[in-house]
């Protein structure tokens, strides 16, 4: 069961909650930069997490499972979050040149289904990052945040679930080191930069990039041994077959074609 959209709300509002998406917005401009010029897609609760990148990049929208529920995004302004459902997203082919997908894959029913309609609304060499809670982190092991329900995952198991989805995983990364307490959220960044030298197995979130690989396939041809049948009746050799009740002397021009030529004197 998915979590409520008010709990996750209320989960960012807090200081940890500000302390992951910290973490997690730092891992975003490493890989994407600012999106400049692009199209971007926050799938499950990845609003917090996005809201940098609006400023640059050319459209971001959100897409909220239904059995989570959605909520006015951003606070200012048309609102650009949809609640969808999870194995159909209300967009066209190929239309997102990056998508975020943030407990979006955990509580999911169907994670290949999931990730598949990711694939089909994501651009041609477009990219997707999943952030997953890491099933050797500590996050994972605790009910009190949105990390500690549903599914966690290792990164063999993310890499095997994403390409069976049809995307090719390009890079991997970890974050968020901090223990889940509250009052341990003011240390973050210490954690942050101690935990990824010293433990980097412990961390509390897997985040993972994946592209769209479309390949132009030549169909090539393959020879076949074709088997013919043997007919029953095989003509006789040396038969001239002949048509019935037909001379050739009855028709001139027959009588022309087979006459034997003469001889020259």
């Amino acid at each position: 069961m998915r979590r409520d959209v008010l709990e996750l709300r209320q989960f960012y509002a807090s200081e940890l909650g500000r302390a992951a998406r910290a973490m997690v917005e730092r891992k975003l401009a490493e890989a994407w930069g600012d999106a400049a010029q692009q199209d971007v897609l926050a799938v499950g609760y990845a609003t917090p997490f996005v809201g940098v990148l609006m400023p640059r990049a050319r459209r971001v929208v959100a897409a909220m499972p239904a059995q989570q529920g959605v909520e006015v995004w951003p606070a200012q302004g048309p609102n650009l979050a949809s609640l969808t459902p999870e194995d159909g997203l209300p967009f066209t082919n190929a239309l997102f040149d990056r998508v975020l997908v943030v407990h979006g894959l955990e509580e999911s029913s169907d994670p290949v289904g999931f990730l598949r309609e990711v694939w089909r609304v994501l651009a041609p060499s477009g990219r997707a990052i999943i952030t997953v809670a890491s099933r050797n982190g500590l996050w994972a092991n605790t009910e009190k945040t949105p990390f500690g329900h549903g599914r966690p995952y290792t990164r063999s198991q993310l890499v095997e679930l994403v390409r069976e989805a049809g995307l090719e995983p390009s890079g991997w990364t970890r974050a968020l080191y901090v223990p889940p307490v509250g009052w341990m959220a003011r240390w973050a960044e210490g954690f942050e930069q101690v935990g990824s030298r010293l433990w980097p197995g412990f961390a509390g979130l897997l985040l993972m990039e994946a592209v769209k690989q479309t390949y132009a396939v030549k169909p090539q041809g393959h020879r076949q041994r074709v088997r013919t049948g043997r007919p029953v009746l095989a003509p006789a050799p040396g038969a001239v077959s002949r048509a019935p009740n037909l001379e050739a002397s009855e028709h001139p021009a027959l009588r022309q074609r087979l006459a034997p030529p003469r001889r020259r004197s």
